[in-house]
Formats: C-alpha cells, structure tokens, sequence
C-alpha cells in the first residue's frame, strides 16, 4: 500500500557539518548540519532537528524539523514539525503546523481568493429567517404561559 509518496534522498549534509555560502541542489536533500546561505533545492528539502540554515530557502516541498533564520518559498507544502523554529515569512500552497513547532513570522498561501464571498440563494436565507422567527415566537409564548400560571396559582400565605 503506497498512499504516502516516498522522498528519495539524493544529499545530505550531516551532523556537524558547517556550508558556509549558498547551496543548491537537484533532488531532495537532507540537512543534518549547518548552512551560512541561501538555500535552492528543486525537491523535497528535509532539515533535521539539529540542522540550523541561516538564509532564505526555496523548494517544492520542505519538511522542518529544525532551525531556519530566514523566508522559506516553497511550491507545494511545508511542514513544521514539534521541533522547528522558523524566524522568517513563509510562502507555500499547503502548510502544517504542529503545536509544539515556533513560528515568528507571516505565512502567504499563495491561494487566489475569490473577489467575493458566494451569498448563499434568497431560498435559504427566507427559511433561515422563518425557523429563527418562528423560535423567537415559540419563547415569548412559553413566557407568556409562565407568567399567566403564576398570575393564577395560589399564593403563599393567603388568607
């Protein structure tokens, strides 16, 4: 069964690796390390928890599990796991957040909004309006009752 797509990893810098300069790559790669640069990759970017990029990133697809201080531009979808700090904005079709992940920044979907929210029909806005007419009318009678029976019941204490 293969519902999940597979990243195929073609670099990876790791643990304790320094790139001081900007980085580009075809595929997908894996940061384990540190990198001083901008960062292109045309594939899915991977930064571990212990990997740190100080410069703007652009990808297809980025999954964050680690530190990035600078704007991510990201074609198709990002994902900040509970160990991502993102200081910068964020630029990406589809975004997920986990709770525990920090982000300081603004995030632009890059969806286009429509001019103008749809109204829904006059149908269904007439039948909003009865049930909800109709509700009110229901309470002011059932207060009505309440105060009548009380009106008529015997009080307490009478002679």
């Amino acid at each position: 069964m293969k519902n999940k797509k597979e990243v195929k990893i073609t670099t990876i810098i790791g643990l304790g690796a320094e790139c001081g300069g900007d980085f580009t790559a075809s595929g997908s790669v894996r940061v384990d390390g540190t990198i001083n640069g901008n960062v292109n990759v045309t594939g899915t970017l991977i930064i571990g928890a212990a990997g740190v990029i100080n410069g703007d990133v652009e990808a297809q697809s980025a999954i964050v599990g680690g530190e990035i201080n600078g704007n991510l531009t990201v074609s198709d979808r990002t994902e900040l796991a509970g160990t991502a700090r993102v200081f910068g904005n964020i630029t990406t079709a589809v975004i997920v957040i986990d709770e525990k992940a920090i982000f300081q920044g603004s995030c632009n979907m890059n969806q286009e909004a429509p001019e103008k929210r749809p109204r829904p029909n006059g149908k269904a806005l007439r039948a909003g309006k009865r049930s909800a007419k109709a509700a009110i009318e229901e309470a002011l009678k059932e207060v009505e009752a309440e105060s009548k029976r009380e009106e008529t019941a015997p009080g307490e204490g009478a002679e």
